[in-house]
């Protein structure tokens, strides 16, 4: 049977990110107040964890209202007109309303419609997952800019008396602008799961057993040293093969932005990566708490607030959690 020949899509050789926004919980929750729930102390939850305060929104704040302020801030600082950005991908696992997708919200609002636009549910590696998304849609050439956005509302699925992960949990978003480029701007993706190990970390019961009566309202819960001993072991591993995957060094970075899970996390990534001194780590879990694929956006944006002259230089970021799914690349700095 003969036919046309089909046309397929091709884009451009390289992609970079554009643009940094964010969006955080407008109340800065200290220890003292979730510490009676679970019997612990201020002191306890600043040695385990390094959180010092997270910050949390509103009763009547959700999750596409902070994607929303992350994703105008982002676009505008991109200098991108909103019409011309064609893809729209949310990270989140806190979008309370199963559909329609916030990210289809999100682009009508900040004037992207009609762009593609889907959520993503990859947990605290999802960020990453999307920023590898975007990067290969744009240069297969099934778009042409990106707004990529990690967005939680960790608040409305946590237990205030679980003591294995109730205190950890903030709420935020952080956005991207991903284009074309002259030259590579994002390294090759290091990304991956292990599901045999999903009961580590997750959703202690499903929305049937809520409605059914035959469970609480679903909530986070995780196996902490099982988790701690993950990410400390396995995930080193991870970044390591991100920087082989980009084709640099430790040596070659100004910034190293994982996952803000737990500052012990951060403090042994550093030491097992054997970063040099002159590396900048990104640490905004001590002020704004756990925002799961938030998180790494987030720092990024702090970072870049405290240290304007990393723009421009390399950036290894990796992020990881429930599902045991994990995912890392190098960028350039907006």
């Amino acid at each position: 049977m003969t036919h046309p020949t089909l046309t397929q899509s091709h884009g451009p050789a390289f992609t970079r990110l554009l643009s940094v926004g964010a969006s955080r919980g407008e109340n800065l929750v200290p220890n003292d107040d979730l510490v009676g729930p679970i019997d612990s102390s201020d002191e306890w939850i600043r040695q385990r964890t390094g959180i010092i305060t997270r910050a949390r929104a509103g009763a009547d704040v959700l999750a596409v209202d902070l994607a929303t302020e992350a994703g105008r801030e982002a676009v505008e600082r991109s200098g991108i007109p909103a019409d011309e950005i064609d893809l729209v991908i949310v990270a989140t696992i806190s979008n309370v309303q199963q559909t329609p997708s916030i990210a289809a919200v999100v682009a009508d609002r900040v004037g992207a419609n009609p762009a593609a636009a889907y959520d993503m549910n990859a947990a605290c590696a999802g960020y990453a997952y999307a920023v590898a998304q975007a990067d290969a849609l744009i240069r297969a050439g099934a778009a042409n800019y990106a707004l990529v956005i990690g967005a939680e509302k960790l608040s409305d699925v946590v237990d205030p008396t679980d003591r294995t992960i109730s205190f950890l949990l903030g709420d935020g978003a952080g956005a991207v602008v991903v284009g074309p480029s002259d030259a590579a701007g994002i390294g090759a993706t290091v990304w991956g799961s292990d599901g045999s190990k999903a009961g580590a970390v997750g959703m202690n019961h499903t929305l049937t057993e809520f409605r059914n009566g035959e469970s609480e309202w679903p909530t986070l819960r995780q196996e902490g040293q099982t988790v701690f001993r993950w990410a400390v072991w396995d995930m080193a591993k991870v970044a390591k093969q991100a920087l082989d995957a980009a084709g640099i060094t430790s040596d070659d970075l100004a910034a190293f932005i994982p996952h803000q899970a737990n500052m012990r996390i951060i403090d042994e990534f550093a030491k097992q990566l054997k970063l040099p001194d002159s590396v900048v780590i990104g640490r905004d879990i001590a002020t704004t708490g756990n925002t799961s694929a938030a998180s790494i956006p987030l720092a990024m944006h702090r970072l870049l607030e405290e240290h304007p002259e990393l723009s421009g230089g390399l950036a290894l970021q990796i992020g990881f959690g429930a599902g045991l799914v994990f995912g890392a690349q190098v960028v350039v700095l907006p």
